[in-house]
């Protein structure tokens, strides 16, 4: 087959869709399909666009058998929502463009959302090249926009609503990524034949246990003989890092207790700031790590915070971050309720608490802190329930067989 794959984020960023669109192209391109992806030049979160990008239109490269054409868009690190739409705006348009250059007949598109305009784009190339399409939905947007408080004027969510129907009905097949998003959206009247779940997980040969790494990062990061709490990941409005940061003064007074928090996002400078401002001993931020570090950190850690806010749309939510900590054998302390919950209770490998319950998470490290034989076997469990049923290999598989029914259909 000859892909065409829209990615607004891409490696060498850093998060859970560039992890994904990584990994299934990658996999596309290893069982010898053709596969162009349609990415941002590199700035996500931050906003700034590295030196040798700035004056980029479009760069053409090669990652790993797929071909990587990045593209300039309007980044800034600022982020107000005039701002953001013309950083989503700016990639459809560009995606769209760069599309009338692609020379030869494409099988399939693949464009994966949010942002919703990377679904935007997906449409319009899929007129101008005559190509079917698949979207990919990992969280439902704009709704999940406005439930935040990202997007609150009338005239913009309807106009992102009528785009989000748009998508909708031209994809030939509707990606999901967990039961929640597929009942949702069953629930608004897409016929359940159109939808189809390949749901979150992680690349079992990449995130697995690295105790020399680990070792060597402890001793760096001054934590030895310290039982380290993990967070790794977006800094955003949905994690609700405020929690994380409370959750961290409730347990100043423990010494053996340490909190990591890596990553970057729109929250970041806000908590770092309370953490000053609370003059936290027991709180270590440091940067976005690439995703090759991310192995090493996970193992470190003697437990991984995933946290989400009090959201009913989150109840649908299945992190992948929960599938990479415990594919490393490190036990979760899971603060996400509904789908994610229950699957982590099926896996018996760690411990699920009300969201933005801080008191309730504290009680979960205290608990494992204070069972470490028991926490082994939470990891352990856990990197053995991904490796037999959320492995990125067996995903992307799914991805393959999918986007051959959709070609072979008339």
């Amino acid at each position: 087959m000859k892909i065409l794959y829209l990615s607004q984020y891409f490696p060498p960023e850093v998060g859970a869709t560039q992890t994904r669109a990584y990994e299934m192209a990658r996999y596309l391109a290893a069982q010898g399909h053709q596969v162009t992806m349609l990415t941002e030049v590199p700035n996500h979160p931050s906003g700034i666009i590295p030196a040798e990008y700035r004056r980029t239109v479009a760069d053409f490269s090669t990652l790993e058998g797929i071909r990587v054409v990045r593209l300039w868009v309007l980044a800034s690190p600022k982020k107000s929502f005039l701002r953001r739409i013309s950083f989503y705006l700016s990639y459809t348009a560009m995606a769209t463009w760069a599309s009338l250059f692609l020379r030869g007949k494409y099988d399939v598109i693949v464009a994966t959302s949010p942002p919703l305009f990377v679904g935007l784009a997906g449409v319009l190339v899929s007129y101008l090249k005559r190509t079917k399409l698949v979207f990919e939905v990992r969280d439902i947007w704009p709704e999940s926009a406005v439930i935040l408080g990202e997007l609150n004027n009338p005239r913009a969510i309807k106009l992102s609503e009528a785009i989000e129907q748009w998508c909708y009905r031209r994809a030939r097949q509707i990606v999901v990524v967990t039961e929640g998003i597929r009942q949702r959206l069953i629930a608004r009247g897409l016929s359940a034949k159109k939808l189809h779940l390949i749901m979150n997980g992680a690349n079992v040969s990449q995130f697995q246990p690295q105790p020399e790494q680990a070792a060597v990062l402890r001793h760096k990061l001054g934590l030895e003989g310290k039982f380290v709490v993990l967070y790794a990941g977006i800094h955003g409005i949905a994690q609700g890092m405020e929690t994380l940061v409370e959750v961290a003064r409730l347990l100043r007074d423990e010494s053996s207790i340490h909190f990591l928090f890596v990553g970057e996002g729109p929250k970041k400078e806000e908590t770092t700031a309370l953490v000053r401002a609370l003059a936290l001993p027991n709180v270590t931020l440091v940067g976005e790590r690439p995703r090759e570090q991310m192995a090493a950190y996970l193992s470190l850690a003697d437990s991984s915070l995933v946290p989400l806010k009090k959201v009913a749309l989150f109840e649908g939510a299945l992190p992948s971050k929960m599938f990479e900590a415990l594919a490393c054998a490190t036990p979760v302390i899971l603060s996400v309720g509904g789908e994610a919950a229950r699957v982590l209770g099926e896996m018996q490998a760690g411990i699920a608490v009300e969201p933005e319950s801080a008191a309730q998470i504290v009680e979960a490290i205290r608990w494992l802190q204070a069972h470490p034989n028991e926490a082994r076997l939470m990891g352990a469990r856990g990197r053995a329930a991904v490796t037999a049923h959320y492995s990125r290999q067996a995903q992307a598989a799914e991805l393959t067989s999918l986007l051959e029914q959709v070609v072979a259909e008339r």
